[in-house]
């Protein structure tokens, strides 16, 4: 792979390795693909990761210790107890914690030669191209689609590479998207998926180790991008499957009508990509709110709280209580002992005939989103009476029986 030229010559020339720095960097150094002129561009580079998260933690780590000079870090979250079986960068003793304090505290213990920056906000259409524009390449490490296709447009924009990665469940994908070079991720994906369609891994869930192996490939691409050595993945995607242990790979082609990243580009600028996506891109997104409101192109979905379910119960309301999660969710916690039964998402149309559209039906899921679209797609076959409860049963372990575990 010729050098892409991501360090200006400049910025090369004024790059010196200390004596500590050659000891640490030593198995760099004796290797002829870096040796003293490779680990200065490594020094001299600077790389922004979107997530401290799964694929964060690996990035973050192995980029410090290979002495990547200028890391950035966005995110705004803090550290839960459902994020330390994957998000390898925190500890228990960070739970609590926001995790860019978390990050940075054991970035820098891995390596206190080089520069770390940490922006605490959501990114959006707003702070996107400032935010990238410092860097040289951008690495994706988010978890949904608004962000996604937020960071490849920004990243074409800028005329920068956005090294992708993705996860869920066994199975991961990685890719470098760099427009100058090959395609986008919109000549890939050129329409986001329905919203619901894809569950998030809050709601599929994760194999702990699999961010660690896509997040060391985006930290390899990133490597050698830097180095401009090897065969980089633009104009290819890597699929792994952790099941099989076997890796795949779809060849990519740049999309001559690429709204984005074609010669005649349509999107010039970056938009509203919640709307987009029909689907809020953080916690923090008003985008959440409205389409609760049935705003937006949503369908109105009636919201009940714990405590308020919990008050109308005990006081002899007839309500059924409809959990739609799946059968291994169900054994972690469930509230069969208020009635409450189970039908999974998937199934909930075709099992239609067991539900009574006399009577109000609770719906619940985990968190809420698979609740409200099953509400939706209920709504569309004449029932009325469907009720969704808000934040999920892990909300109702949280406010009314403490003694259900959360996850």
């Amino acid at each position: 792979m010729s050098s892409l030229n991501l360090i200006a010559p400049e910025a090369l020339a004024e790059v010196e390795l200390s004596h500590e720095e050659v000891r640490r960097y030593s198995r760099h150094l004796i290797m002829p693909e870096v040796g003293m002129e490779g680990q200065k561009r490594l020094k001299a580079a600077s790389i922004l990761l979107i997530g401290a998260g799964g694929l964060g933690s690996p990035l973050a780590m192995y980029l410090a210790a290979a002495g990547i000079g200028r890391i950035g870090l966005v995110d705004y979250d803090v550290v839960d107890y459902t994020n330390l079986q994957r998000q390898i960068i925190h500890g228990t003793k960070d739970v609590g914690r926001p995790k860019l304090e978390s990050a940075k505290s054991r970035i820098q213990d891995i390596n206190p030669h080089i520069q770390v920056d940490t922006y605490e906000v959501p990114l959006t259409s707003d702070n996107a191209l400032e935010l990238f524009a410092p860097y040289d390449i951008i690495i994706d490490g988010t978890d949904n689609f608004p962000t996604r296709y937020l960071t490849n447009d920004a990243c074409v924009l800028l005329g920068k590479p956005n090294v992708y990665g993705s996860i869920f469940r066994f199975e991961g994908q990685s890719s470098v998207f760099y427009a100058a070079e090959g395609p986008c991720y919109r000549c890939l994906f050129p329409e986001p998926p329905p919203p619901g369609l894809v569950p998030s891994c809050a709601e599929g869930g994760v194999l702990g180790v699999l961010p660690g192996t896509i997040g060391a490939i985006q930290a390899t691409e990133a490597i050698k991008l830097v180095l401009g050595v090897g065969e980089s993945l633009i104009g290819r995607l890597l699929l792994y499957d952790a099941t099989t242990m076997s890796f795949d790979e779809v060849r990519l082609r740049k999309n001559p009508n690429c709204p984005v990243c074609s010669e005649n580009p349509t999107l010039t600028e970056l938009i509203d990509y919640e709307q987009f996506c029909g689907m809020p891109a953080h916690d923090r997104s008003e985008y959440s709110a409205v389409a609760a409101n049935g705003e937006g192109g949503g369908t109105a979905v009636p919201q009940i709280t714990p405590l308020a379910l919990k008050a109308r119960l005990d006081a002899g309301d007839d309500m059924a209580i409809l959990d739609v999660r799946e059968p291994h969710e169900w054994d972690i916690a469930n509230l069969s002992h208020l009635g409450a039964f189970l039908i999974p998402k998937g199934q909930v149309v075709n099992r239609m005939s067991e539900l009574d559209t006399a009577q109000e039906i609770v719906v619940h899921c985990r968190s809420g989103a698979r609740s409200a679209d099953v509400i939706r797609e209920l709504q569309q076959h004449g029932f009325k009476k469907l009720v969704n409860l808000d934040g999920g049963i892990n909300r109702w372990a949280t406010e009314v029986e403490t003694e259900l575990p959360t996850y």
